[in-house]
């Protein structure tokens, strides 16, 4: 540790640094921050942290809410977009006892790291690699309102296929066809290599970013493959370097599942493989999709869980105008090979035995990405625990497009919840595989569910312009 606070103070001196930045995480899976001079930074701060009230982050707590973040300094990395130079780092939430502290368990970074430990005490795997995608539309122009009187929203994207008869230039694409789509049409080129560029200083390597199917301003950038406990902190920094860029071309960044009605849906499918003393476990070259027994006990736990899962991978009411058929979104319970329609998609072209892996593809960047990975983890660790072999219990693999079966066949497949009032109510009844091991607390999760009834009643209680349009003249 003391090496790596003399490391530190070396930035700090080398880059001129002003203000050191320490950035928390909320239930909501949102950053907070607070920030000292970084003349004030020390090694006593490194050790015993800054004091802060974890009431106001939403987290359920037994103790007295005063809590202290203690830096994490292997996150440390100098701010982009701060114009007094300062240094950023990120920690864990600690709970103030004598002699020492201890970690607080609700806080969202000791969950997945409790995860990781869980994973090694049952000796199926050391390190679960992850690769989360992430869609996300920009928009050049966005208002909302939602007052007694007046309740709508607006956005524009130049290039949207809506600006046809106004876009001087004819620089439009049309509805649903922007996959991929180049120069001149693709317009925010520029601000998603800087995007990647700031990632990848970041450290956080990139595979690639294009346009995606969205054709009013969506697009993706795609991380490679890393450790889950560090890609839940590099998911936070990527949606803090879209947003900010976002804003410095004059745009908005957002990570609605579903912006934009009659448009493809922003997900964030999380693909994934267990490693063991570096090697993989998933890998079987006589297995279906060349995946190993563990592999598909694992994917049998996803999917027996998923109900519950759900609340915690699509956290929000926007989440489930997403997962609805036509849209590439997955809906139905089941894995497959190189099949988008199912909620688990084996991708044929990972054929390396240290690469082969499946996605899961309902979660989205609503979720709190903690949150999302740990619970992720803990229903394929319980799958295999548990020996629960999809295709036993029906699941697949459905290697058939799953939307073009007629409606009497759909009827057999069993469907992702289509709401969060759904998801949250499966949560309630399933959620003991997150608390094996303590990773994550029974308090916590009740608080969770809790909190996000009362926002789906809010939610619910607000009329919408749509259904002014469906039922003001009956």
């Amino acid at each position: 540790m003391e090496n790596k606070i003399k490391s530190i103070m070396e930035l700090i001196r080398k880059n001129d640094i002003k203000m050191v930045d320490f950035k928390m995480v909320d239930i909501n899976g949102q950053y907070r921050h607070v920030t000292i001079p970084a003349k004030d930074f020390s090694e006593t701060v490194m050790k015993n942290g800054i004091g802060f009230d974890a009431s106001n982050y939403g987290y359920a707590v037994v103790e007295k809410s005063d809590m202290v973040f203690i830096p994490d300094p292997d996150t440390a990395s100098i701010d982009p977009f701060c114009e007094i130079p300062t240094l950023s780092m990120t920690g864990n939430a600690m709970i103030i006892d004598n002699p020492e502290n201890r970690p607080l368990a609700q806080y969202p970074r000791n969950i997945v790291l409790a995860a990781e430990q869980y994973m090694k005490d049952t000796g199926i795997a050391d390190t679960m690699l992850i690769l989360p995608e992430f869609e996300f539309y920009l928009f050049d122009q966005v208002g909302w309102e939602v007052t007694p009187n007046s309740i709508g929203v607006s956005m524009d994207a130049v290039q949207a296929h809506w600006n046809s008869a106004c876009e001087g230039m004819g620089n439009v694409v049309a509805k649903q066809k922007n996959y991929h789509i180049a120069k001149p049409f693709d317009v925010s080129y520029e601000a998603r290599s800087e995007m990647c560029m700031l990632m990848e200083e970041a450290g956080i390597g990139i595979n690639y970013h294009h346009p995606e199917v969205g054709a009013a301003g969506q697009f993706e950038i795609e991380p490679k493959l890393g450790q889950m406990s560090k890609m839940a902190d590099a998911t936070m920094m990527i949606k803090y370097i879209i947003h900010n860029v976002a804003r410095k071309y004059g745009k908005s960044a957002t990570f609605m599942p579903k912006p934009v009605m009659g448009e493809a849906g922003s997900g964030m499918h999380v693909h994934m493989l267990l490693l063991k003393d570096g090697e993989p476990v998933f890998s079987d070259d006589n297995g279906y999709a060349n995946l190993s027994e563990t592999a598909h006990y694992f994917m049998g736990g996803l999917l027996k869980h998923i109900a519950s899962l759900c609340a915690l991978t699509n956290p929000s009411t926007n989440s489930f105008k997403r997962l609805v058929p036509g849209f590439e979104a997955p809906v139905t319970v089941g894995y497959a090979t190189s099949n988008r329609s199912a909620v688990i998609r084996i991708p044929a072209y990972a054929k390396a035995p240290n690469l082969r892996r499946f996605e899961l593809r309902n979660p989205d960047a609503t979720c709190n990405p903690y949150f999302c990975y740990a619970a992720i983890l803990m229903a394929g660790l319980d799958g295999v625990k548990n020996k629960i072999d999809p295709h036993k219990e029906g699941w697949g693999p459905y290697d058939f497009n799953l939307f073009h079966l007629s409606d009497e066949e759909k009827a057999k497949l069993t469907g992702l919840p289509t709401s969060l009032d759904q998801a949250l109510d499966a949560l309630e009844k399933d959620y003991e595989y997150l608390t094996a091991g303590g990773v994550f607390p029974e308090e916590l999760i009740k608080k969770f569910i809790a909190s996000k009834k009362e926002e789906c009643r809010q939610m619910a209680a607000i009329p919408t312009p749509a259904e002014f349009d469906r039922y003001y003249n009956l």
